[in-house]
């Protein structure tokens, strides 16, 4: 299983304990309160830390070769969807509990370039796998 497959993955378990961990904080709600703000990054950590992160290193490896000298398309571009995914992703779990409580300009900036961050990893992706679905 090539390297970058790996990070994927295993960032995908590491975003699976945490949202896991934070949803029992969530759901024993009444005997550990939480500050507000924490509902979005749970389901943020599920679905773009978990899931997608999942699918992309799963379909990086498993799609169809792009060519015999880069079998996964361009590396250099994998990587920085990996970044952009995870820098967006812990941007948030930091700046969305913060506006929650603070609503200030700043961390709604934060959260604004956090959705950038993830929109650019999203769109990264779609351009590493789009030439390698094709007909045979």
């Amino acid at each position: 299983m090539p390297i970058l497959t790996r990070a994927y993955i295993k960032t995908s378990f590491i975003y699976l304990a945490l949202a896991l961990t934070l949803g029992l904080w969530l759901a024993a709600g009444s005997l550990l309160p939480s500050p507000p703000g924490l509902l979005p990054v749970y389901f943020h950590l599920f679905l773009v830390g978990w899931v997608t992160q999942l699918i992309i290193g799963i379909g990086l490896w498993m799609f169809p070769k792009f060519s015999r000298e880069q079998p996964r398309g361009n590396e250099r571009l994998a990587w920085a969807v990996f970044v952009l995914l995870n820098a967006g992703l812990v941007l948030r779990a930091i700046a969305e509990p913060i506006h929650a409580t603070e609503p200030a300009p700043f961390w709604g900036s934060l959260l604004a370039l956090s959705a950038l961050l993830q929109w650019l990893g999203g769109l990264g992706f779609v351009a590493l796998a789009w030439p390698r679905i094709k007909e045979r």
